[in-house]
């Protein structure tokens, strides 16, 4: 038996050439009716009357102690070496001054002291009530 393959001229065998646009248009009908429906709950709002602010640049500036701890845990107060815990919170108590904004203090530690002295030294100032420590730090270097 030997297979025959016919040649077929009418017009349902030949190829469709046609987009077919009706998935297109059905997708667009369907963002457009979403985009209708959540527009108007996005543009509207409580109509408030909002308070108009200025920058003013204040001169109040706040005084600025550095601590020092080097690798020995020795506290220093401005490059003064600190004796004896006494002595800090003398100098701690010299500074407060009633009614008035406390010292920022920032910390400067050697990079070999532990961790347990830097604890300790944020802990007492705390406990003098001081709210504004910052740590001195150098940024690294930037590797190409």
């Amino acid at each position: 038996m030997a297979i025959t393959y016919k040649k077929s001229t009418s017009a349902d065998d030949a190829l469709m050439a046609d987009i077919n646009t009706t998935p297109l248009v059905d997708v667009m009908l369907v963002l457009l009716i979403i985009f209708l429906i959540t527009i108007p709950a996005v543009t509207t709002s409580v109509q408030l009357k909002l308070p108009k602010a200025n920058n003013v640049k204040s001169d109040a500036t706040v005084e600025t102690i550095v601590i020092s701890l080097d690798a020995q845990s020795q506290r220093y107060w401005l490059n003064d070496a600190i004796t004896s815990p006494d002595d800090f919170q003398k100098r701690l108590a010299s500074v407060k001054k009633p009614n008035a904004v406390m010292p920022a203090v920032h910390i400067r530690g050697d990079a070999s002291v532990n961790f347990e002295a830097i604890g300790k030294l944020v802990y007492d100032l705390k406990s003098a009530g001081v709210t504004n420590i910052g740590f001195i730090t150098h940024q690294p270097e930037k590797s190409n």
